[in-house]
């Protein structure tokens, strides 16, 4: 093609007719692609190797997980966090290759660059509310505020995590309701599952058990629980019984305090009021009551009481005199 176009110069590509300056224009055009070609070439290679890199080092990042034997929750979000990186840096790559291509080339940026920044903005103020749950979710993912499977308190709402992505988190509630919370709704969050968890239980007895008795049953009923088969597993440490917190009336409140392994502190709890329950009975000792009144002495006042309301009655309560006016005196 190239030869039959050299064997018509003379003719209709003849300098100075109007495909002869068209062929003089794509020959000039295409000594400048050539000339420029080098640096296109690099620009490609540039970026293919800021993908590789990239690519690696999100593989690192998974692989990291996997070596630290992270659960299944915990892999997840790396894995999301990793996809979500690769995803951005490979736009981030390949818009910035585009412009310097395009520029390369000779085509002028500068309406392009103006229509953007325009659209952006525009697409930003539209969306600034997703922009910021998304960034938001990076941080929690970087931070490890909470992983998939914990209790969790966020947003004035409390539940068990059951799925997370840069724009959302779901709890399910005890109840089985699922709430779908936006992550810049996440200002504080409270995780119940880090590390271990904490109960207090308080007894309550009648003001006529020895206090040191009491004691020592209930620092034996929970080092039983602690120590049984069941539950020996679930403890961080020993359950401490802190002694006689207050006095209500005729209630001594003994205060019993669990800490066990995350979310694992229900079960014991009830074991140890199970076995509360059964010993205060077999040793004949009263539960508290906050109607029950101790000793004679007291009784005695509470009749006298009573006794004394009934012969002085209230004068408010007494019905008003009748009388007939036109009755003769």
């Amino acid at each position: 093609m190239f030869w039959l176009l050299v064997a018509e110069r003379w003719s209709v590509f003849r300098e100075g007719r109007f495909m002869g300056k068209v062929l003089d224009e794509w020959i000039a055009d295409s000594q400048e692609f050539v000339r420029k070609l080098p640096h296109l070439v690099a620009i490609a290679v540039i970026a293919l190797i800021l993908n590789r890199l990239l690519a690696m080092l999100t593989h690192r990042m998974v692989r990291v997980a996997e070596s630290h034997a992270a659960g299944p929750g915990r892999l997840a979000e790396v894995r999301t966090l990793a996809s979500v990186i690769r995803a951005t840096g490979l736009a981030v790559i390949g818009v910035i290759a585009g412009f310097m291509i395009v520029s390369a080339m000779g085509l002028n940026l500068a309406p392009l660059l103006a229509s953007a920044g325009v659209a952006g903005v525009a697409i930003g103020l539209a969306a600034q509310t997703i922009v910021k749950d998304m960034f938001n979710g990076i941080l929690i993912l970087l931070e490890g505020q909470f992983n998939v499977g914990d209790q969790v308190k966020l947003a004035g709402l409390s539940g068990v995590v059951e799925s997370m992505t840069l724009r959302k988190t779901t709890v399910r509630d005890s109840d089985g309701t699922l709430y779908v919370i936006p992550n810049s709704q996440i200002t504080t969050v409270a995780n119940l599952s880090v590390d271990y968890s904490a109960a207090t239980v308080n007894v309550s007895v009648d003001f006529s058990a020895n206090p040191d008795e009491v004691l020592t049953l209930l620092g034996q009923i929970a080092m039983d629980v602690r120590n049984s088969e069941q539950f020996r597993s679930a403890f961080k440490a020993d359950p401490q019984v802190l002694g006689v917190d207050s006095v209500k009336g005729s209630q001594l409140i003994f205060p019993v305090v669990f800490k066990t392994w995350p979310q694992q502190q229900y079960g014991p709890i009830r074991e140890f009021q199970r076995r509360v329950r059964l010993a205060l009975e077999e040793r004949h000792i009263l539960p508290g009551d906050p109607n029950r009144v101790y000793g004679a002495a007291a009784t005695a006042a509470i009749r006298q009481t009573e006794s004394a309301r009934d012969s002085h009655p209230d004068p408010t309560t007494l019905k008003p005199q009748e009388s007939n006016p036109f009755a003769a005196e």
